[in-house]
């Protein structure tokens, strides 16, 4: 399970403008923000665009200063995985170290594909037996119970990460991951299509423009 929340792109004018330095060719701009705010790529920026981003390399760099601030919310099994990379992401995460402990957990905590399989129920009535056995004993950190609580933890519980990345950021991750075997990574290249413009993502010429 994945899901995304809050999201923002912004500073879509500097990478635009930017874009059309090396050719001074700043008088054929003709993308503009509408009466709502939202950033409309005219015609010839679209298609200078996409050829930068077809180029790739530093002919795409552009990309790097379209950002973009949005939640995930996901397991372990994909953050580990997200870790990857490192380069032109920021990331404050929700905290095991201080929150872990602070109530019982459900299945709605977790990213498990059937909340209510035997093993998953066994599970977290597993978790949550410790936990209660932390209270009784104080709630002491750093005590055994709370350190084996930290330990057993499945790896499927919920982390909500506010995350900074830009388009080549992103543009990297769907050509990476977009045949991948967890089902969250596929979810998340999907995510990336509805993006605005995800055409200079995808480099898929088909792809609908958005808002953004």
């Amino acid at each position: 399970m994945i899901r995304f929340e809050h999201l923002n792109i912004y500073n879509w004018h500097n990478a635009i403008r930017g874009m059309r330095n090396s050719w001074e060719s700043w008088d054929k701009m003709d993308s503009y923000y509408d009466e709502n705010g939202n950033w409309v790529m005219g015609p010839n920026d679209l298609a200078l665009a996409m050829r930068l981003s077809k180029a790739g390399g530093s002919h795409a760099k552009f990309l790097r200063q379209i950002l973009v601030g949005v939640d995930i919310i996901a397991g372990n099994e994909w953050w580990k995985e997200f870790d990857t990379y490192k380069i032109g992401t920021v990331a404050n995460s929700t905290s095991l170290m201080h929150k872990l402990g602070s109530r019982l957990l459900t299945p709605q905590d977790f990213s498990f594909d059937d909340p209510n399989d035997s093993y998953v129920i066994t599970v977290i009535d597993l978790v949550n037996s410790l936990i209660k056995r932390w209270w009784d004993e104080g709630k002491k950190v750093g005590s055994p119970t709370w350190r084996l609580l930290q330990k057993i933890i499945p790896m499927g519980i919920l982390y909500r990460r506010t995350v900074t990345m830009n388009y080549e950021v992103l543009k990297r991750m769907y050509h990476d991951r977009k045949g991948h075997r967890l089902q969250e990574w596929r979810d998340f290249c999907a995510w990336v299509e509805t993006l605005p413009y995800s055409q200079l993502i995808t480099l898929k010429e088909d792809s609908p423009d958005g808002e953004g």
